[in-house]
């Protein structure tokens, strides 16, 4: 069974399609168990759960009624979906607020049985415009892998104004042990358009290994956006084509 933690690597982000653009970035993101939160950010001087400090946890900052817990807003939105949510531990990897400031792309929910077997995966997904959709990755949408689980969905959700929306999505987990890697293949009529891969090593969730990351990534959060910015503009100047959201398409 995983533990909560700290998780240091790389994200990757590689356009295959109408241009050629890649980039690489450190990271750090923090592995918690759902149904211990409070107790865990209270581990720190430095975090804080439902308030500020340097950095902390907000209810708010998930899906749903904050005022709701989320193992129950989790079922709910699985129920919604003609799902049932399994009965073990669930592990949510994301980025915490620093400073009073999140943003997060992409937060994943792992959610076990309870003798330890991962049985699905809800994808989080935010865009900038403060929208939120969720993807239940789950048997029936699993592909066969032997070490790794695979799954795939359809695009519901407009994310970058460089992707349309007539896309396919690959999810690639490994279970979340001593290392973890997940991985977003984005196809267009077959052929592979983007790639999204995260590559992290875990660290033992304690005070010091918290101070640490904190140090080595003071701007982490604030950093996400910028660089999304700094991505798009270097796109535009490659004249990458730009897609509408949906909401502001003309009705035909």
């Amino acid at each position: 069974m995983p533990q909560p933690g700290i998780y240091e690597g790389t994200l990757r982000h590689r356009r295959l399609s109408p241009t050629v653009h890649e980039f690489e970035y450190p990271l750090f993101l923090s592995f918690l168990d759902i149904d211990r939160i409070p107790e865990m950010m209270k581990m720190s001087r430095f975090s804080s759960y439902n308030h500020f400090n340097w950095t902390s946890f907000s209810e708010r900052d998930h899906f749903g009624d904050p005022a709701v817990s989320l193992r129950q807003r989790l079922m709910e939105d699985a129920s919604a979906q003609g799902l049932e949510l399994p009965d073990g531990p669930i592990f949510l990897l994301t980025q915490l607020r620093y400073l009073g400031y999140v943003f997060n792309p992409i937060s994943y929910f792992y959610c076990y049985k309870s003798n330890g077997e991962l049985a699905m995966v809800l994808a989080e997904v935010n865009n900038t415009f403060g929208e939120t959709h969720n993807y239940w990755l789950h048997d029936g949408c699993r592909m066969s892998s032997e070490n790794t689980f695979r799954y795939k969905a359809d695009k519901a959700f407009h994310v970058s104004p460089f992707l349309p929306m007539k896309l396919g999505y690959e999810f690639t987990f490994t279970n979340p042990e001593e290392t973890l890697v997940s991985n977003i293949a984005v196809f267009e009529n077959g052929g592979l358009k983007f790639n999204a891969n995260l590559k992290l090593t875990r660290q033992p969730w304690t005070a010091q290994n918290l101070s640490r990351a904190l140090l080595t990534f003071p701007l982490t959060t604030a950093m996400v956006v910028v660089r999304i910015h700094w991505q798009a503009a270097k796109l535009l100047w490659k004249k990458v084509p730009v897609f509408d959201h949906p909401s502001r398409r003309p009705a035909r």
